[in-house]
């Protein structure tokens, strides 16, 4: 059944509705998150609390993941595609998806960390073989068993976490969805509002939803 949602977002000076089309989504600046809507809305944002939960409960190498796709907004490939020999507190990333090339970050403590999980090759060798890297199956299996261990509604994959790093960058820039779209390293706008109103979206699509029994509605988006 179509339905519409509308969200007015007002973004420092920019005034905009979003509408949600069957999962696909238009926004005023391109056409193209239409295109690319069903993909992105396939995860839903998770609050901090939420995710803190989910990392305790992941394995040590696929929290680490994890905690390097919430410092960066990495995709979860990316992270797994980070070699050892080139480990630094300032990295050039070149992204798997795009071909573009990203800018990071580490802290002293995350580089620590990464540095003493390395591998001879990959700094999250694969399970049996060191000369391949760890597989997002991996990654994504442990996230969704701890989701569920949780009883959590939303559908919290790896790719959850640049939501999270997309609501939190727009926080941080007090609106400004130019410095959001730079630091996703997105080309288009209209997919970076998506992100940056993850918490919205996900909190609209929450209320349609019964709870869960032993679910409290304030449980699904904090």
């Amino acid at each position: 059944m179509l339905f519409v949602i509308y969200f007015d977002i007002i973004l420092a000076k920019c005034k905009c509705r979003l509408k949600i089309f069957d999962g696909g989504i238009f926004f005023g600046f391109t056409l193209s998150g239409l295109l690319n809507g069903c993909d992105i809305l396939r995860s839903d944002y998770v609050s901090k609390d939420n995710l803190d939960k989910i990392l305790a409960a992941l394995t040590y190498e696929n929290e680490l993941v994890l905690r390097v796709c919430i410092s960066t907004g990495l995709r979860v490939g990316d992270v797994l595609l980070m070699r050892s020999d080139k480990l630094a507190k300032r990295m050039s990333i070149r992204e798997l998806k795009t071909g573009k090339i990203k800018r990071i970050f580490l802290s002293d403590e995350l580089l620590d960390k990464l540095i003493r999980n390395s591998g001879k090759i990959w700094v999250f060798s694969g399970r049996l073989d060191y000369r391949k890297h760890r597989s997002r199956q991996a990654v994504w299996k442990d996230v969704k068993r701890a989701a569920k261990a949780f009883r959590m509604p939303q559908n919290v994959t790896p790719h959850s976490t640049r939501k999270y790093y997309a609501v939190k960058a727009l926080n941080a820039s007090d609106g400004d969805l130019k410095a959001v779209q730079k630091s996703l390293n997105h080309s288009d706008p209209a997919v970076t509002m998506v992100y940056a109103m993850a918490d919205s979206i996900t909190a609209k699509k929450m209320k349609k939803k019964s709870p869960a029994k032993g679910v409290k509605k304030r449980d699904f988006v904090e």
